[in-house]
């Protein structure tokens, strides 16, 4: 008989047409026994009531006659039958065995890590269609899991290097006294370690936010409240670059949320802008009623997005311009990280611009309290 790996037992084809083989096999006794136990009676009744006159010797020939043509006739009806059947369900466990074999092994497949392994449809109907179609799905979105698993690695040890080789080369210099340590040694080596505790900081509330696991405290409260707060945290920033910051806030009643962490979105969003906008520019944070919703809007004079950037503003580590958001200083997964809390508030969040030169619109969501 033939055995499945590792001798686990016959395989799903040869078991599954041997259940119904079973099943034919009891069918015909069945129908076998049926046919001899209830046939004869019933031809004799009907000799009975024909009235022919017959001897008692005639009779029990007949009868004898009719019960060995029925179980002949029976008999040669069921192996014919049992053959048809058992041909037609030899070739569809096969069918079934072969797909079945293709999801495994492409399952195989991917648990090496090759995510883009994919299952034709057999044709076997819905089921199997939708078996396929679920699978090859769930392989694009592990492919995909993986890839950015790669690139954010990547990214984060980019982001890593620059301070740590700073940090490595002030250090260094102050072994070979070359510098001293002064004010100034430790402004850089404190920024330093600064900015590598801020992406540390950063990368785990991403990861936490986007997992479900970012523990949250939502109280009703005023929505127009929650803008002025992240609008006033913002400001002293905002003059030392020259960079004006507008409120335009109006009453949209109560908000269930976390202060801390919509604060933290929100000065995600107005920080992003104040990178973005030269000196002279302006930001403008507002806050209204927008159907059921309430929304909270960051518009800025800066730089603008250009289309092709928009569908990727809120992923971890993209970077429009590379050169100058790192000279600027940003982590690259502000706006990941506040995406990640709007959307664990059960809002959303929404990126727009003119084009590079006309600045850009982000706009907020979150269901009222």
């Amino acid at each position: 008989m033939t055995r499945g790996p590792a001798g686990r037992g016959p395989r799903f084809a040869t078991r599954l047409l041997l259940a119904q083989s079973l099943v034919l096999v009891a069918g015909a006794l069945t129908i076998w026994l049926v046919a001899s136990a209830v046939g004869p009676s019933i031809f004799h009744d009907h000799l009975e009531q024909a009235g022919v006159a017959h001897s008692e010797e005639e009779t029990q020939h007949v009868e004898e006659a009719f019960a060995s043509a029925l179980l002949i006739s029976i008999s040669v009806a069921l192996v014919a039958a049992a053959a048809a059947a058992l041909a037609v369900s030899w070739y569809f466990s096969r069918r079934i065995q072969r797909s079945i074999g293709h999801v495994a092994e492409a399952s195989s497949q991917i648990a090496a890590g090759r995510y883009d392994t994919h299952v034709d449809d057999p044709g076997l109907g819905v089921e199997f269609a939708t078996l396929a179609g679920s699978y090859n799905r769930l392989a694009d979105r592990l492919e995909a899991t993986e890839a950015t698993r790669r690139q954010m690695l990547a990214d984060l040890a980019h982001e890593m290097r620059t301070p740590l080789a700073t940090i490595d080369a002030h250090l260094e210099a102050l072994e070979d006294g070359v510098r001293h340590l002064d004010s100034e040694t430790l402004t850089v080596l404190r920024s330093s370690t600064h900015r590598l505790r801020r992406l540390a900081e950063d990368v785990g509330a991403v990861s936490h936010a986007e997992e479900g696991n970012l523990p949250l405290d939502p109280r009703p409260l005023d929505a127009a409240t929650v803008a002025a707060t992240a609008v006033d945290a913002a400001r002293d920033r905002f003059q030392s670059k020259g960079v004006r910051l507008n409120a335009d806030l109006h009453p949209a009643g109560l908000v269930d949320v976390d202060a801390d962490r919509i604060g933290q979105a929100l000065g995600n969003l107005i920080d992003n802008a104040l990178r973005h906008t030269p000196s002279g520019g302006s930001v403008t944070v507002s806050c209204r009623r927008v159907e059921r919703w309430v929304q909270y809007a960051v518009a800025d004079t800066g730089e603008g997005i250009a289309p092709e950037h928009l569908p990727h503003v809120f992923d971890r580590f993209y970077r429009v311009d590379t050169a100058r958001d790192r000279h600027q200083g940003g982590s690259g997964i502000g706006l990941a990280i506040a995406k990640a809390l709007i959307e664990a508030h059960g809002g959303g969040i929404s990126a727009t611009s003119a084009g590079p030169g006309h600045g850009s619109t982000f706009k907020v969501r979150l269901p009222p309290a």
